[in-house]
């Protein structure tokens, strides 16, 4: 047992009691005794450290833990460990660990000014950059040589052509579940054959586009935002603007075109694939041949809500692609910034996303497209 942490308790008979620490009181050897320590329940009249062989900061700390919870004194110490307790006493702070709670009423207004002044610093900060996105349209224009084309069409491959998969899957299974359902409300009153009108206006004017924009918006509008934010934790984009080449240009417009130009390819695909979808349900349950829904689409859907569908399109699209790169460009700091701002913006982007499907939904109807 010899060079470990030991302790004695030494009873005077009067109630009273020595406690003696002896050894090595040091991180590696402390742990043996520090709960046995502060178990001790007797009445100690002093703890003497005489027999401390060697002693570092945790020791000490353990020692004067063990003299406040007794209030007793220290005694016994050699020049060595007093330097140390002096040092760990010394460094002591009589704060409360938890601060204060304040009371509700005034936690509640001083969150909400907080809230309402990010909202002012943010659509600062969304103004300027939007400013900064058409300098670098106007740059481009003046300079077309200096479109980063390679790029647009590779982001027109990652946002597009990447995503046919799983938006297709989406869409079908949409377009399945709003048949299936809509057919089961619609069988009461005799109506089976409306289903395909269902089908064919909600997904071409609503639900093909809107889905897609928030698919979108969690795939790609995520991934602006990570690979941005990396590369300004990096400080690639600081590498850019020094060597004289506009992280707006090359980074934010290719993606922007990108998105905005795929959004009405993958709204449209994403419509066709639901309506067949509502196909197949209208085949195996509703006893509707397939190319008879088909054709009926035709009949009993407006012109004017496939043109709905493509004009929200790229809209959604520009706002998902905005709010990526905006909050990409936003990251500051550390690693964690990243993931933050990834998250922000996917639901920045889906939630604009959702305010203008109603704003354009009541203004359609208000012009005749309802």
């Amino acid at each position: 047992m010899d060079g470990l942490a030991q302790y004695s308790l030494e009873e005077n008979g009067q109630g009273g009691a020595r406690l003696a620490l002896s050894g090595q009181f040091l991180v590696s050897t402390i742990g043996v005794i520090d709960q046995d320590l502060f178990a001790i329940d007797a009445s100690l009249e002093s703890i003497d450290v005489s027999g401390i062989d060697e002693i570092d900061t945790v020791g000490a700390y353990i020692a004067c833990r063990l003299a406040s919870k007794h209030e007793v004194e220290i005694v016994g110490c050699t020049p060595a460990v007093r330097r140390i307790i002096d040092a760990v006493e010394s460094a002591g702070n009589e704060a409360d660990i938890v601060p204060p709670r304040v009371p509700v009423w005034k936690r509640v207004p001083l969150a909400l000014a907080e809230w309402v002044y990010d909202i002012r610093s943010g659509m600062y900060g969304v103004v300027g950059f939007f400013g900064q996105i058409l300098i670098g349209f106007g740059m481009l224009i003046r300079h077309p040589t200096r479109f980063p084309m390679k790029a647009f069409v590779h982001q027109m491959e990652l946002v597009g052509v990447s995503a046919l998969p799983i938006i297709g899957l989406m869409s079908f299974l949409i377009g399945v579940v709003i048949a299936q359902q809509g057919a089961v409300q619609l069988e009461q009153f005799g109506a089976e054959a409306l289903t395909i009108n269902l089908v064919g206006r909600i997904t071409l004017r609503e639900l093909g586009v809107l889905m897609t924009a928030i698919m979108v918006a969690g795939r790609s509008g995520s991934a602006f935002a990570a690979q941005i934010g990396t590369m300004k934790l990096t400080e690639e984009v600081d590498a850019m603007r020094t060597i004289g080449i506009s992280p707006i240009e090359v980074l934010v417009i290719p993606r922007i075109l990108a998105c905005t130009f795929m959004m009405v390819l993958l709204g449209f695909y994403s419509a066709i694939i639901g309506i067949i979808g509502g196909a197949v349900v209208g085949q195996f349950f509703l006893g509707i041949p397939f190319f008879t829904f088909l054709e009926r689409i035709q009949d009993v859907v407006p012109t004017h809500d496939l043109w709905v569908g493509l004009v929200k399109a790229p809209v959604f699209g520009l706002i998902v692609a905005l709010a990526g790169c905006y909050h990409g460009m936003q990251v500051r700091g550390n690693s964690e910034e990243v993931g933050t701002r990834t998250t922000m913006a996917v639901v920045s982007a889906i939630f604009a996303v959702i305010v203008l499907d109603a704003f354009f939904a009541v203004f359609f109807t208000e012009v005749g497209w309802g």
